[in-house]
């Protein structure tokens, strides 16, 4: 195959002119083999030790922008992917804070009474968190439903008229139009605005939360709950919003990776919360699914604004429907109350709930496994937005034909009275009774759900269950990873409750009616059983489904149902969001290093040569090495040396390519004799102004006298970075690496000099295959 240059989005789209990218950048072969892609461990020799001012044609976490626009080339039949790839294309995030001069003399102004200002906006900004999101929830509720409503009206009334005169073709194609249409208008935003959009948005804030910089992540966009939380956290936090470009002015504190890292969780927690009325499950999903970092106070607060959203969700939903001292409407997917009295549980029953924890794995694994081959093809084949946005309305049309199908040939009837079904559809049905299948599909997911949880024992029968199964698994796999902003949560539950109440209908058979085989119990184990096969989710997930039913009766199966259901998917295959985040060969960093891994040392890792700056460097120098498109270095360790000599001192700091595009910017230059340049006292707030976009270096002018000024780092690096010996371990790097949130990790030698640096791709690209220790490769996909 020939080398094709496109890169590769959480959608599959060619970001052509998405400002965070390098414009012209080209991609190899994606199986490793092209330009770019580096295989096999580094070995270190001698030479490979850096000189003061040496460029490196290792990339290190690029962040440079091109002013030079992409040449429009037509797509390629095919992207080749290869999974086993890591992405040079991917940022960093700087969670560590640079402790230079600056930040500590303004850290030693702040008096006791500052300090407690700033731990007060704090609250206050969690507070304005869980508020704007519980109120996006509302928005997102009472739209849904009115749409919905309408819809369903529409296609119902249709049914009934043709149903008498003949003709109901006329029918499936109104659904299928209704559904097409609606689905057209989201997959073209995201399909030609916004690519990131796509899909739930959890993998994307994982990976944000682990310190990668997705672009564009927590920027304004649609989104499923958790993500537009966490879009919100972030523009809240900044007090601006680089989307509508507003500036307001307010918690310009909080620029910095670190504190909007904090804000992003509790944005996550608080979509959770609003979500499912779980306020504590938001904030376990934050800790579990999210935050790689965490603390007492930020745990406080995420709760905080949790409760908040939750509260506010309630506050409008019960006035809205006419309860306003009710708030009976905690979240927007509520199961409804589970009486312990009449579907309590005995211990015959827990083997019962782990073999089903055992089918939910399974499942979850077939169901992860099939969407991670669709993925595979949606890369390879469906990049253009145009094919997405078809697609997507392909699968609205397919899933309406089906529904209209299955209900059609079902025979399934249910008497009517005492039924809280909400569009009751006869079609072929005596007078008084409804189509059971109907119920299942001619519904909101959400209502479905409850449904199967909540009606009585009989108002399904056996083979509908098992055909909506069937057909639901089928297309709820198709559905994900399409060029929508949709989440897998309400298709999972779904289906798990549909196989689970067949499963207690079953056992009720068995059983000759036992009254603890109750149908809408097992629903219950099914839909927690389906969910966390797939994404996988224990703690939180658990207490999200108690929170849910409002019964803590529940919460001992719910477990371990949850727990088998992980211990077998894992066996396997990954849960879906890691499987996606490896997809898009994001250098994403677990809790551990592998196991396997302490024969590696840091000399072995590590990128070498590095491009070190003096304490006192010529601008020209500095100019020139952020300009060099080939080592795109976002760090670089500092050095004290003779500008005379090429001799390399000890280590002195390190400073980030986002400051010395401020010092450029600003022209904070030592004085030369033939020239009458000022000096410039910077303030942090320089370099908060510019947060999070710097400008490239490419906007910034600087004359031939100017190149031949000095600049003084001294004030503007980081005097303390961490360091490490070459000979450490990996595990003992990856510990320290990912524990502290790290962008760079210095390598020295016996003498305090460097010898390499070790960045995020350096450690993400060792893993655990199946047959032990693996390196991937890396590329600009």
């Amino acid at each position: 195959m020939a080398n094709v240059a496109k890169k590769v989005s959480w959608s599959g789209r060619d970001p052509r002119d998405d400002e965070d990218e390098r414009a012209g950048e080209t991609t190899p072969l994606l199986n490793g083999t092209g330009p770019g892609s580096a295989g096999g461990a580094r070995q270190f020799t001698p030479s490979s030790f850096l000189r003061p001012g040496q460029l490196s044609n290792v990339d290190l976490n690029e962040d440079i922008r091109e002013l030079e626009t992409e040449l429009p080339r037509p797509y390629p039949n095919e992207i080749p992917h290869n999974e086993k790839l890591l992405s040079l294309k991917y940022e960093s995030l700087d969670y560590d804070n640079s402790e230079n001069q600056l930040f500590l003399e303004e850290e030693r102004r702040i008096n006791h009474a500052a300090f407690r200002t700033v731990e007060i906006k704090r609250w206050v900004i969690c507070a304005m968190i869980g508020i704007l999101t519980g109120l996006v929830a509302c928005f997102i509720d009472i739209v849904v439903e009115n749409l919905a409503g309408l819809k369903y009206r529409v296609v119902k009334d249709n049914i009934d008229k043709f149903t008498e005169k003949g003709g109901l073709s006329f029918s499936l194609l109104l659904w299928a139009t209704l559904n097409a249409s609606v689905v057209m208008v989201g997959s073209v935003i995201v399909a030609f605005i916004e690519p990131v959009a796509a899909g739930s948005g959890i993998p994307q804030i994982k990976c944000y939360l682990n310190g990668v910089k997705i672009p564009h992540v927590v920027r304004l966009k649609e989104g499923p709950m958790i993500h537009s939380g966490a879009v919100i956290a972030a523009g809240i936090s900044q007090g601006r919003s680089t989307s509508l470009k507003r500036d307001f002015k307010i918690f310009e504190y909080f620029r910095r990776d670190t504190e909007k890292r904090d804000f992003v969780s509790a944005g996550a927690a608080a979509g959770v919360s609003a979500a499912f009325g779980a306020p504590v499950g938001g904030v376990l999903f934050s800790l579990e699914e999210g935050a790689s970092f965490w603390n007492q106070f930020l745990t406080w607060r995420i709760f905080f604004a949790s409760m908040i959203s939750t509260f506010t969700l309630n506050s409008v939903l019960s006035v809205y429907h006419g309860n306003a001292w009710d708030l009976s409407s905690p979240g927007l997917i509520n199961f409804g109350r589970f009486d312990s009295e009449k579907m309590g549980y005995t211990i015959q029953e827990i083997p019962i709930f782990i073999f089903m924890g055992v089918v939910g794995g399974i499942l979850g694994a077939l169901f992860n496994a099939l969407n991670y081959w669709l993925t595979m093809f949606r890369i390879r084949y469906i990049h253009r937005p145009c094919l997405q946005v078809i697609e997507a309305m392909l699968v609205a049309a397919v899933t309406a034909a089906v529904g209209f199908v299955m209900i059609y040939c079902s025979r399934d009837c249910q008497p009517i009275q005492g039924s809280s079904v909400a569009y009751p559809l006869q079609l072929f049905c005596a007078d008084g009774e409804y189509n059971s299948m109907a119920t299942a599909f001619f519904n909101t997911p959400e209502k479905s759900v409850v449904n199967l949880f909540h009606d009585p024992p009989g108002s399904y029968n056996p083979m509908t269950l098992g055909m909506f199964t069937l057909m639901y698994f089928f297309l709820a796999c198709w559905t994900y990873g399409l060029t929508v902003s949709a989440g897998v949560f309400i298709p999972s539950l779904l289906i798990g409750a549909a196989w689970g109440r067949l499963f207690g209908i079953s056992l009720s058979y068995l059983s000759k009616g036992s009254i603890w085989a109750d149908p809408g119990k097992y629903a219950l184990m099914g839909a927690a059983a389906q969910l966390g096969g797939i994404v996988r989710m224990t703690l939180s997930l658990t207490v999200i489904m108690m929170e849910a039913t409002g019964n803590v009766t529940y919460g001992f199966p719910i477990m371990l149902v949850l727990m088998t259901a992980k211990i077998v998917g894992d066996y396997f295959v990954e849960g879906l969001y890691d499987m996606h985040i490896q997809l898009q060969s994001v250098p994403f960093l677990h809790w551990e290093a592998p196991v396997t891994s302490h024969s590696l040392t840091a000399r072995e890792v590590m990128s070498t040569p590095v491009t070190c700056l003096r304490r006192i460097e010529r601008v020209g120098t500095v100019v020139d090495i952020l300009s060099d498109t080939s080592s795109n270095h976002n760090g670089f360790p500092v050095v004290e040396s003779n500008p005379n000599t090429t001799q390399v001192a000890g280590l002195r700091g390190l400073i980030l390519r986002s400051q010395l595009i401020v010092l450029l910017k600003h022209k904070v230059f030592v004085e030369r004799a033939n020239l009458n340049l000022v000096q410039r006292r910077l303030k942090l707030k320089d370099f908060r102004d510019a947060y999070p976009r710097f400008p490239p270096i490419q906007s910034i002018h600087v004359s031939q006298d100017e190149r031949e000024c000095m600049i003084d780092l001294s004030e503007f690096m980081n005097p303390s970075p961490y360091t490490v010996p070459q000979e450490a371990s990996l595990p003992r790097v990856f510990k320290l690496f990912r524990a502290l949130g790290l962008r760079h990790l210095v390598v020295v030698n016996n003498h305090n000099e460097v010898v390499g640096m070790v960045t995020r791709k350096d450690l993400a690209r060792y893993r655990l295959g199946k047959e032990g220790l693996e390196e991937l490769s890396l590329a600009q996909t």
